[in-house]
């Protein structure tokens, strides 16, 4: 009797566990859907209060999203608050690094979005966006050297690419290598025919 009323226990706490995490879900999934309803409309501080009355602070999805709704009301540090903790959560998640991206960019906290970018290359190399950005940011700061390995990555696997051709043809051009910087504008512009900016490279070299 004793083992039948230990099983008997355990079958009702397993079952009161199903219940609660199926309430809880479905008040998740209800407080998502309406804060969805509330973005469209523009609502963007009654979202995040929706999402806050269901508030986990180890649910990546929440911090995620209420990062999102910051950044589109315009509340930058309390976006970036919300995006770090995703990415504190997830450390080799992509979206919510790029999602932090916003607002740093919108602060102009250049030092950490170049952190970021080099972050994203370390989990994923290949990816020609963050390389494209770090590239700029380092050729903004004159640091052409640096600019010119982000930019060359692109193009070796971006080689029709306009963005990637026309900023390695400025780098090199800055670095005194006119003829190579020659080559990337004259591509440049076979996939943007008249490009200014191109032509005026070119005007520098002839």
């Amino acid at each position: 009797m004793e083992v039948l009323r230990n099983t008997t226990l355990a079958v009702i706490a397993t079952l009161f566990f199903f219940s609660a995490t199926a309430q809880q879900d479905a008040k998740l999934q209800a407080a998502f859907k309406e804060s969805y309803t509330q973005e469209a409309n523009k609502q963007y501080t009654a979202a995040v209060a929706t999402l806050k009355s269901v508030y986990d602070e180890k649910s990546y999805e929440l911090n995620l999203r209420i990062g999102w709704l910051y950044y589109l009301g315009k509340d930058y540090p309390q976006s970036q608050t919300y995006y770090q903790k995703a990415v504190n959560l997830k450390p080799y998640a992509l979206e919510a690094k790029f999602g932090l991206l916003k607002p740093l960019s919108s602060l102009e906290s250049w030092d950490k979005v170049l952190q970021l970018y080099e972050d994203i290359l370390k989990i994923d190399p290949q990816n020609t966006f963050a390389g494209y950005w770090a590239g700029v940011i380092y050729y903004n700061r004159r640091k052409y050297e640096q600019a010119a390995k982000y930019f060359e990555k692109v193009i070796n696997l971006y080689p029709f690419d306009y963005d990637g051709n026309h900023m390695l043809g400025w780098t090199y051009l800055n670095l005194g290598r006119s003829n190579d910087a020659k080559i990337l504008f004259n591509k440049a512009l076979l996939s943007k025919p008249g490009d200014a900016s191109c032509l005026e490279g070119l005007g520098k070299i002839r």
